[in-house]
């Protein structure tokens, strides 16, 4: 994540801050649901027409089926100790509303990987922001394997809208009648300067 360094002077003191300049909240998804950071199965989320509160802070799921919340202990997370396995193709989408500057470029980094569950093939993510619009291949072999990747998008309002989805349907190797699908983690977005 970048950090931008201020530094204070008080009289004879000089205190230095490091300040986080991403603007998206939860970007790890380590705020979820409680208790499931011990779910070997991880844990269905169900879309915003079901549940007017998300379960994921600061998140939206804003998709007709559930997005899977999934844990570390069981299964590969990229970073830290959650992130969201996108299960339902583009009916499993997962979104946030960010405070932007009209016309100011931007920066978007994300994570995309397997979870290590039997998940494996061509798979692709699609991330919106603003008018643009990222698709992002993927090929797993159900290893846990992922990769990062970065885009700029120029703001159009004061607010814009992160989005992503799975632009594939997804079977586990293992049972046929599980779905399941890319992982998104560490979304970071910063301005350009």
């Amino acid at each position: 994540m970048r950090m931008c360094t201020i530094e204070l002077a008080f009289s004879d003191e000089t205190i230095t801050l490091y300040l986080s300049v991403n603007l998206v909240k939860n970007p790890g998804f380590e705020e979820g649901p409680f208790p499931i950071f011990n779910s070997t199965n991880g844990v269905l989320l169900p879309p915003q027409q079901q549940d007017g509160f998300s379960p994921l802070p600061g998140w939206i799921i804003e998709s007709l089926k559930a997005v899977k919340f999934i844990d570390s202990k069981h299964f590969n997370v990229p970073f830290g100790l959650g992130a969201v396995e996108l299960v339902a193709g583009r009916e499993s989408a997962i979104a946030q509303v960010i405070r932007t500057d009209t016309n100011k470029v931007y920066n978007i980094t994300f994570s995309v990987g397997d979870a290590k569950n039997g998940c494996n093939g061509s798979m692709m993510v699609e991330a919106f922001a603003a008018k643009d619009t990222f698709k992002v291949p993927f090929k797993s072999e159900g290893k846990g394997t992922f990769r990062t990747v970065s885009f700029k998008f120029k703001a159009i309002a004061k607010r814009t809208r992160l989005t992503f989805y799975s632009s594939f349907y997804h079977t586990r190797s293992d049972d046929y009648g599980s779905l399941c699908g890319p992982v998104i983690d560490q979304v970071i977005v910063f301005p350009v300067a």
